[in-house]
């Protein structure tokens, strides 16, 4: 098994591990809650929440600790705190890096978590703070593996989300086809924070008992990546004025100009990576291990490629970077520049 199938069976382990410890109602002491999917950090973090307090007495019970008021003996005097009319306490620190505490308190710190009281659980959430524990510090690290629970909350796979997606629709009375579904996943980023929100909207727009495309596109806004995929399909099809219109709506989207040349960058790479590989008889499967896309975005990806040449996507990637050159070192304005390069991109679309 090689390293990176080993970590994702390891996240798997630790996430099965909490699932079971909330069901048989036996929580650990001591949980580190980190990774891209905020919306299952958040959801476990209210179950476990809910597991060790109630609203009578919460108010004694749950302790929350953040930038603003945390510090070592705030924290030890929470852990140590006897729980008022319950059996247990429930202590939240969020956003703390430990690894980067001073030495007198990371030592606090290691006695701390190396005796938490049996009626004591502790988690630690990291949403905007990354999870990077220093490994250099032993005794802290030994601490933090030996007595805690490092559970992960990765990015949900497209099957996973598309049954996610379906049952939220289904709660709502509304029936959405698997392809949609990757639609919506597709466009609004993949993940289940942005999705929960959207589904909401568009559950609210439409007045029918079945889900179709204008719903969706009449009140989601999409991200980056997705006007981006756009624009450029719109180039493929050689629809100029459209795709420029494209690049309008993402500047209303109050999005920086370097970030759309970024994107606009990253996406003719893979453009132009499906181009060679079906020109080599390959799959969308292969694209999806190359580039990490998923299976729509990359079927869809596969698809879009072959509108244009080989010779294309070389002469779009010196386009490009003659534009990142000149946001960087020249006094034009950087939304014009990247207007030209729209036009450029059209002018060489339509000599092919």
């Amino acid at each position: 098994m090689n390293t990176v199938a080993k970590k994702n069976e390891m996240q798997t382990d630790r996430l099965q591990e909490l699932k079971m410890d909330l069901r048989q109602k036996t929580p650990g002491r001591l949980y580190f809650f980190h990774g891209e999917e905020v919306f299952l950090l958040h959801h476990y973090l209210e179950q476990l929440r809910k597991l060790l307090t109630d609203e009578l007495t919460e108010s004694f019970n749950s302790h929350k600790l953040t930038v603003e008021n945390f510090d070592i003996r705030s924290f030890a005097d929470a852990v140590e705190n006897l729980p008022m009319m319950s059996e247990t306490t429930f202590v939240w620190v969020d956003e703390i890096d430990i690894f980067k505490m001073p030495e007198s308190d990371r030592e606090k710190m290691i006695d701390i978590l190396s005796d938490i009281p049996d009626y004591c659980t502790v988690v630690f959430t990291y949403e905007t703070t990354p999870w990077k524990p220093d490994k250099r510090l032993k005794k802290l690290w030994d601490a933090v593996q030996k007595h805690g629970a490092i559970v992960e909350f990765p990015k949900q796979s497209q099957r996973d989300l598309i049954a996610w997606v379906t049952r939220h629709f289904a709660a709502n009375g509304k029936r959405i086809s698997t392809d949609l579904c990757a639609y919506l996943i597709d466009i609004t980023g993949g993940t289940m924070t942005a999705l929960a929100g959207e589904i909401g909207k568009i559950c609210a727009y439409s007045g029918a008992d079945e889900i179709v495309k204008s719903d969706i596109d009449a009140v989601t806004e999409p991200v980056l990546d997705a006007v981006v995929f756009q624009m450029t399909d719109l180039l493929g099809q050689k629809e100029y004025g459209p795709a420029m219109l494209k690049l309008r709506q993402l500047l209303k989207m109050q999005q920086e100009p370097i970030a759309i040349l970024g994107a606009i960058g990253a996406h003719f790479r893979r453009m132009g990576t499906a181009r060679t590989l079906s020109d080599n008889g390959r799959q969308s499967g292969e694209l999806m291990r190359l580039c990490g896309l998923g299976d729509y975005a990359a079927r869809k990806t596969m698809s879009a490629a072959v509108r244009f040449s080989p010779a294309f996507y070389a002469k779009a990637a010196r386009l490009v970077m003659e534009t990142d050159l000149g946001m960087k070192t020249s006094l034009d304005d950087p939304e014009r520049l990247l207007e030209v390069l729209v036009m450029q991109l059209a002018q060489e679309a339509r000599n092919g």
